[in-house]
């Protein structure tokens, strides 16, 4: 075994290369203290599961990452959140959607793992799930930002659902330097080969009520089995279609691929350019952080000192 490494993700898309400071260091300086923390949490000697949950957690409770607190309004002017996670060694998986009030969906999805005999709740039935369970709730009024309404207030102007960080108009990239439109994610392994995944989003700007993306998809957005965990973000519609996350996995099993190669030709060949990006770890210590849109806000590192903050390619 080669060690313990994480990799994270806050969202990838068409992220403007003159992102605006403003809105640029604050994620940076997220992805850098989520990182940090969760190397503290493998350090320390805390399982994979409990560290992508973790730092999940942290990532849904910052505005500037599309999940939780920062979530995305449908139509309606509502938040829909979803989130999954998944344990490598057992396969065990939990996911929900369509939660309104709950304030880390990430935590819930694991709740539905370890408490009920299902994967997979949504709506009213998760929402009472997670009030029988006293897991924090708060109003749904907590979850809807002044920026998020101006976002919404855009998309219906141009009549589009918008996408990952897509710009659609200069008056959006003028207003808001970018959509905040993302997914959130954390993949773990240990120094024992121990894997596992966790996502959590807010959705698409302006998406119809009860939209289901690839997030709390277990084997689209989510996977870890014994060779890889991987957690993905882009067009939930596109991943779903290419079974992205669980194609790495056979790609490792069936074929013999590295993760590197395997992620690889996934995100070059499953799904439409500028549509996807995903991280990954596999059991052996390998990460690696492929994407095919302009930029993912992203951060991995190792136990051989490997570390990686990064926005676009190359930087």
């Amino acid at each position: 075994m080669v060690g313990w490494a994480i990799a994270l993700h806050g969202g990838a898309g068409d992220i403007p290369i003159d992102l605006p400071d403003e809105r640029r260091i604050p994620r940076e300086s997220a992805l850098r203290h989520c990182l940090d923390l969760g190397i503290s949490a493998l350090k320390s000697g805390k399982p994979p599961l409990d560290v992508a949950e973790l730092v999940v957690r942290e990532l849904e409770n910052h505005p500037d990452f599309n999940a939780g607190k920062g979530s995305v309004l449908t139509a309606q002017g509502t938040v829909e959140m979803e989130a999954s996670i998944m344990d490598g060694k057992t396969k065990r998986c939990g996911a929900v959607s369509g939660l309104t009030t709950v304030v880390n969906p990430i935590s819930l999805a694991r709740l539905v793992m370890e408490k009920t005999p299902h994967i997979y709740l949504a709506f009213d039935a998760a929402e009472a799930f997670a009030r029988a369970h006293g897991v924090e709730t708060v109003d749904s009024s907590h979850f809807i930002t002044p920026e998020n309404i101006a976002r919404l207030k855009q998309a219906k102007e141009f009549n589009r659902v918008q996408l990952d960080y897509t710009v659609p108009t200069p008056k959006v990239l003028d207003s808001c330097g970018d959509s905040q439109i993302g997914t959130v994610g954390c993949v773990a392994v240990d120094s024992a080969g121990n894997l596992a995944s966790a996502t959590s989003t807010g959705g698409y700007v302006n998406k119809m009520v009860g939209r289901i993306g690839d997030t709390p998809v277990i084997g689209a957005g989510t996977y870890a089995n014994h060779l890889c965990a991987i957690s993905a973000t882009g067009k939930g519609e596109d991943i779903i279609r290419g079974t992205v996350a669980r194609d790495v996995a056979a790609l490792m099993e069936y074929k013999g691929l590295s993760l590197t190669e395997a992620a690889a030709y996934v995100v070059d060949q499953s799904v439409p350019r500028g549509s996807c990006g995903l991280v990954a770890v596999s059991a052996n210590g390998e990460v690696t952080m492929p994407f095919n849109t302009t930029g993912m806000f992203r951060a991995c590192a190792s136990e051989d000192g490997y570390s990686e903050i990064a926005i676009w390619p190359n930087n």
